[in-house]
């Protein structure tokens, strides 16, 4: 909902950006005493927050090729700023914990802090931002013979089914990475309850497990940001290849260490996936659409992770089946997209949208 309403308003977005902060720091004002006597005002102010999380999320990556520096892929810079992040969370982690030694309520108030910096710093973004220049040509390939000729149409709004092979596909694979998270995740939570590794409790296999996929997140994050320029489509076939042969071989091979083998390569193929995804659509979604683009694309990935999740918790507890499972998710993503991705690649993606 709140995408297709920001991109109505494609000339604010520094403050769509600073609204979203500014929303976060009044509900940890809210939090911050909700904590405390556990008033049902907890619930909707914790939604409120995730809400203007998401919705800053989706501004943020509607602004990156706006500010994208020269010679830099759009995957390099999504990786950047998703590292950037991973930075700050490790830095500000222990000043939560000490802040939490002095009271509950110090943690938001640390937060409120946070927001209301981040406020003020959307605004010191570049007014190329919120400039109005290139917006007009942001028009797709396909509607362009309407600009020419006698029978001039009048030109409506593009949609998001008409943006070309290599979102979609690109989209259909990252629902596939992302379906074989949930279906970890749940699957693994139940397996390792009953049957935990060797020597470990069920706790401590569930969170070797856990610190695998971040690792490899994380490393996603930062080949990513070391990347030079690549193909995002390219990109993307490959590292679902890579999850969908450690899938076949933790299902083969099945063991404690081959599991946190695949949750790391997962992890690292998500990462990397969903940078190049994004790639994609700042390179070939037209800016009417674009913030619809990424909320409807987020929403998606979100709800393929439920599926997957679903589908781990229905399944019987054997490692062996289960993890041949997940396999057969990712397989049938890669199978479905790789020949739409490559032939995108070859043929150097669709028409660019021109930004200032």
């Amino acid at each position: 909902m709140i995408g297709p309403l920001l991109d109505r308003v494609p000339h604010g977005r520094r403050a769509a950006m600073a609204g979203a902060m500014l929303a976060r720091a009044l509900l940890a004002l809210v939090l911050s005493g909700a904590v405390i006597t556990g008033g049902i005002e907890l619930y909707p102010a914790a939604l409120g927050v995730l809400v203007a999380s998401k919705a800053y999320g989706v501004v943020r990556s509607a602004v990156v090729p706006r500010l994208l520096p020269p010679r830099f892929s759009l995957v390099k810079a999504n990786s950047r700023v998703t590292l950037c992040g991973l930075l700050a969370t490790g830095a500000a982690a222990p000043i939560g914990v000490g802040l939490q030694q002095i009271g509950p309520r110090w943690p938001l108030y640390g937060a409120f802090v946070i927001f209301v910096a981040g406020t003020f710093l959307s605004f010191t973004l570049p007014p190329k931002v919120d400039s109005a220049r290139g917006e007009e040509g942001a028009l797709l390939a396909a509607d362009e013979h309407h600009l020419h000729g006698p029978h001039r149409k009048p030109l409506r709004r593009p949609g998001l089914r008409t943006v070309g092979i290599a979102v979609t596909h690109a989209l259909g694979a990252n629902a596939a990475i992302r379906a074989l998270s949930g279906f970890l995740i749940f699957f693994l939570a139940f397996l390792l309850r009953e049957h935990p590794m060797s020597g470990q409790s069920a706790a401590v296999s569930l969170g070797i497990v856990g610190v695998a996929a971040g690792a490899g997140n994380a490393l996603g994050t930062a080949v990513g940001a070391w990347l030079r320029s690549r193909a995002p489509e390219i990109i993307i076939v490959t590292v679902v290849a890579c999850v969908l042969g450690a899938a076949i071989t933790a299902a083969v091979l099945f063991s404690p260490v081959v599991v946190a083998a695949l949750a790391a390569v997962a992890g690292f193929a998500q990462a990397l996936a969903k940078l190049s995804l994004d790639a994609l659509i700042q390179r070939d979604v037209p800016e009417p659409v674009r913030t619809s683009a990424f909320a409807r694309s987020e929403t998606l990935l979100q709800m393929s992770w439920v599926l997957g999740g679903a589908i781990g918790i229905a399944l019987p507890l054997n490692g062996t089946l289960g993890l041949a499972v997940g396999a057969a998710l990712v397989g049938a993503g890669w199978l479905t997209t790789v020949r739409g991705l490559v032939g995108s690649a070859r043929h150097g993606g669709t028409t660019r949208p021109r930004v200032a």
